[in-house]
């Protein structure tokens, strides 16, 4: 073996390299903070076992998918598990991804001489919030299908392109088995393979400058004395990365790897949802989690500022992680930095506070909304009993509140006879407005003045 491994060390050099990259000298007092990127590479690793075992069963074509995923849920070996860790390995991505961006970022880890570590770092960012979003239209289901439809319309909104942006998500005029084909293409052979040349960057520039000590108050980066500084550090205290490091490493791929196992176990993948139906307009997806909170931000946003919000919200941020290593000099300790700390706890906050307007979802109909119980009825008039009935039958209640019963999507009608006539509601109905359907072919008149009968007690 040991003759074996000679030869093969003489001939590609890839032993000797291996030794010299696990040997390589690390900071000391590195911690647990310095194992979220190693913990990414893996939770990738994962996704790209787990997808190559669900393509083999999967068929990313319009009149197949759908029925390919139910097999691999319901009757394929190990498909629901497998599901569930693709799933929950996107997921573990997204979170851990985010988080060494963050710890990057409060290390002040962008700065000289490690510019380019950040930019292919950001590129890994947007290239993981990439996979996420191609992955889920694979799913075929209703809330997939809209959700594309959703970012097509918001690509639509760029000035001058956006024609040709739409054509490029949809691979066309419009949505079909060709957007499918491309979507996969994208999220099987395309993105991770940028993945793979984008870590393999990263890597070798982390051997090339080292990885990042941990900032000390007080040492400003100074272009003309640190590296000096760093290599003084590396040969009076550093320590090799394998063993004295990377076991920490190990550690937490270990935890990510179980973790993402027991959920995929325990809860399972997301529940397939209808098959995509284009006759079905009034649509009311929703996204994976990760992508909760900006699908919220679009929904609050008023209808005057949407393009704005669309078009400059992502070059925003694409600005910002681009231009982020021009400030590379100067403190890298958050202690000196304090305003590092509150620009991340304002994102988070954001993001939370999004996230959490999402999960409600104020903008999208209660389909699970119970008929107005009597005591919020009040009125036992014969007329108002069955406009109370109708209100909820014929869907108003999804949309609307009275009493704290029903959606939120519209006006809240509880004191509604206040407002408005009873002539104002009837043609509010009949006609409908910018946000709501017209009633007049689905009420009778009599149907219509018992609803009319009902709401004007709302007072």
């Amino acid at each position: 073996m040991r003759r074996l491994m000679a030869w093969l060390d003489d001939r590609t050099g890839l032993i000797s390299w291996s030794k010299w990259a696990l040997e390589h000298p690390v900071p000391p007092r590195t911690g647990w903070w310095y194992v979220f990127g190693s913990a990414t590479f893996l939770a990738f690793l994962l996704q790209v076992v787990t997808g190559i075992a669900l393509a083999t069963a999967y068929v990313p074509s319009a009149g197949q998918a759908y029925e390919s995923l139910r097999f691999i849920s319901e009757r394929a070996l190990m498909g629901h598990f497998l599901r569930g860790l693709h799933y929950f390995g996107a997921s573990a991505m997204v979170i851990l991804i985010g988080a060494h961006v963050t710890r990057t970022y409060l290390m002040g880890a962008y700065k000289f001489p490690r510019e380019l570590n950040w930019l292919s770092g950001a590129l890994l960012l947007l290239l993981t919030l990439a996979l996420a979003f191609t992955g889920q239209l694979l799913r075929w289901d209703q809330t997939a299908v809209w959700s594309v439809i959703v970012a097509a319309a918001q690509a639509g909104r760029v000035p001058v392109i956006g024609p040709e942006l739409v054509k490029l998500v949809l691979a066309g005029d419009t949505l079909g088995g060709q957007t499918l084909s491309r979507f996969f293409a994208f999220h099987v052979f395309f993105i991770p393979a940028l993945v793979f040349l984008l870590v393999a960057l990263h890597l070798a520039l982390v051997l090339r400058h080292g990885i990042s000590e941990r900032p000390t108050p007080g040492e400003p980066v100074d272009k003309a004395t640190y590296r000096r500084r760093y290599a003084e550090l590396m040969a009076r205290e550093g320590v090799p990365f394998w063993p004295d490091a990377a076991w920490r490493d190990v550690v937490a791929g270990a935890v990510v790897v179980a973790v993402v196992a027991l959920l995929a176990l325990i809860v399972g993948p997301p529940a397939l949802g209808n098959p995509p139906d284009p006759s079905i307009l009034h649509a009311y997806p929703r996204p994976d989690w990760y992508f909760l909170w900006y699908f919220a931000v679009l929904a609050l946003t008023p209808n005057h500022l949407e393009t704005i919000v669309i078009v400059f919200g992502p070059l925003i941020f694409g600005a910002i992680l681009l231009f982020m290593p021009l400030f590379n000099t100067g403190e890298r300790s958050v202690k000196r930095r304090p305003w590092a700390g509150l620009v991340v706890f304002f994102i988070v906050f954001v993001i939370a506070a999004f996230w959490m307007a999402g999960n409600k979802a104020p903008w999208s109909p209660d389909f699970e909304a119970q008929p107005l119980a009597a005591s919020v009825v009040g009125d036992t008039t014969a007329a108002v009993v069955r406009g109370a009935r109708l209100f909820h039958d014929k869907g108003c209640e999804y949309c609307h509140q009275i009493g704290s019963q029903g959606g939120k999507r519209g006006p809240d009608l509880s004191d509604v006879a206040t407002r408005m006539t009873p002539d104002a509601m009837a043609l509010k109905i009949t006609n409908g407005g910018p946000d709501m359907p017209p009633f007049v072919s689905n009420l009778s008149p009599d149907e219509l003045q018992a609803i009319v009968a009902f709401l004007t007690t709302r007072k």
